[in-house]
C-alpha cells in the first residue's frame, strides 16, 4: 500500500512521517486489500492563538473508499483517533464481505 502524505502550508517533520506511516500502514492487517491512502495535515486557528491539529485520511480499495478525520492537541493523537475510526471502517467492510 503506498501512502501520500500531505501537509497543507507547513513541513511535516520526518517523525511523525514515520509515525503516520507506521499507523497507516497496521490498517493492512485488518483488510489486505487496501490500494493506496492519502493523509492531509493542516493547522486549524479559528480565531484562537492555539492551533489545533486536523488529520485527515482517504483510503482506497477496490470499488470504495473509506475517509475519516480527526481534530486534536497533536497530529499524533489526531492520526490515532483517525486509524481508529478507519479500523473499524474496514473491519466492517469486510464483513460486509464475506458474511
Amino acid at each position: 500500500m503506498s501512502i501520500q502524505i500531505q501537509a497543507i502550508q507547513f513541513t511535516a517533520g520526518q517523525q511523525l512521517v514515520e509515525f503516520i506511516e507506521r499507523k497507516i500502514g497496521k490498517l493492512n492487517t485488518y483488510y489486505d486489500k487496501i490500494i493506496d491512502s492519502e493523509v492531509f495535515l493542516s493547522l486549524d486557528s479559528k480565531g484562537s492563538p492555539i492551533k489545533d491539529k486536523v488529520v485527515k485520511v482517504k483510503i482506497n480499495v477496490p470499488q470504495s473508499q473509506f475517509v475519516a478525520h480527526a481534530t486534536a492537541k497533536t497530529f499524533e493523537e489526531a492520526v490515532d483517533e483517525v486509524a481508529d475510526n478507519l479500523k473499524r471502517q474496514l473491519t466492517r467492510h469486510k464483513d460486509r464481505q464475506h458474511p
